[in-house]
């Protein structure tokens, strides 16, 4: 069990996994996630299901090293084990056929927004992708989203490939169409949901965003996944991790986020330091 089947550097940063784990292959569905131990003395991470196999028992996930936990996982190879893989978490993403449907991705957030893309599609959605990415290098999964979009529209920071500045100006180019669009999902970093909620509710059309805070049990217990949406306290864990986008409190969840940020830049300078950088 937890076996590391496959391993893909997609760039120097960011990784593709494939883990044997059934229990979860059988039963996830598109917009739940994970939580993981690297080891027996690590910290606890919550990562989503970027796909799944379930015949062969295998789920896919992506992730970018940002921290000493993602550092040490991208250090593991195939054939090694991770010590703990729990899921699938969360609420499954509200699927049915809403008819125009625009999935924006930013970052390593083109790998959960995957198969729900995908799930949109098959639904009978008209699905339409945006993804972006501070560079051409740092673009993941265009094929894969490709494949499974009426069409599909890239954006990068610097303008090496694709449109020139942010997915939200591609967006805005879409919301200003004379088809309507129906329903919006958007997974990314928090700064760039946020403005993809401002655009959208300036044209009122619903957005759904995929959460990621601070997260220990994933059970609802510990309290340290608490999001604002709509005025009320929202467990990440077990009430998300998506929401209402138009109703997330963008300020606070962005402050939370970086509660503990001298402490993970130390840990990872140390565990860097350890391990000669490699």
């Amino acid at each position: 069990m937890f076996e590391i089947l496959k391993k893909r550097a997609i760039t120097e940063e960011v990784f593709m996994m494939e883990l044997f784990v059934p229990h979860i292959a059988k039963k996830r569905k598109a917009g739940q996630f994970i939580i993981i131990r690297v080891d027996e003395v690590g910290e606890r991470i919550p990562l989503t299901i970027a796909d799944a196999d379930p015949e062969a028992g295998i789920i896919r996930i992506c992730f970018q090293v940002v921290g000493t936990t993602t550092y040490k996982l991208s250090r593991l190879e195939v054939g090694q084990r991770l010590a703990d893989v729990v899921g699938p978490l969360g609420r499954p993403t509200h699927i049915e056929k809403f008819g125009r449907v625009v999935c924006v991705g930013g970052g390593v957030g083109v790998a959960p927004l995957y198969p729900i893309t995908k799930a949109m599609k098959e639904a009978g959605n008209h699905t339409i992708g945006i993804i972006g990415a501070r560079t051409k290098a740092l673009l993941i999964l265009e094929d894969e989203m490709r494949a499974i979009c009426d069409e599909l529209l890239i954006s990068t920071d610097d303008g090496s490939y694709g449109h020139k500045g942010f997915v939200t100006d591609l967006l805005r180019q879409i919301l200003e169409r004379p088809e309507k669009v129906n329903q919006v999902v958007a997974i990314g970093p928090p700064i760039m949901m946020k403005f993809v909620c401002k655009l959208t509710k300036e044209f009122d059309v619903p957005t759904i965003v995929s959460l990621n805070p601070i997260m220990v049990d994933g059970t609802g217990m510990c309290g340290a996944c608490r999001v604002e949406v709509g005025g009320e306290t929202k467990f990440c864990c077990v009430d998300g991790p998506e929401f209402d986008g138009h109703a997330v409190n963008w300020e606070l969840f962005m402050q939370r986020l970086t509660a503990y940020k001298p402490q993970e830049q130390l840990s990872y300078k140390l565990i860097r330091e350890k391990t000669g950088g490699k």
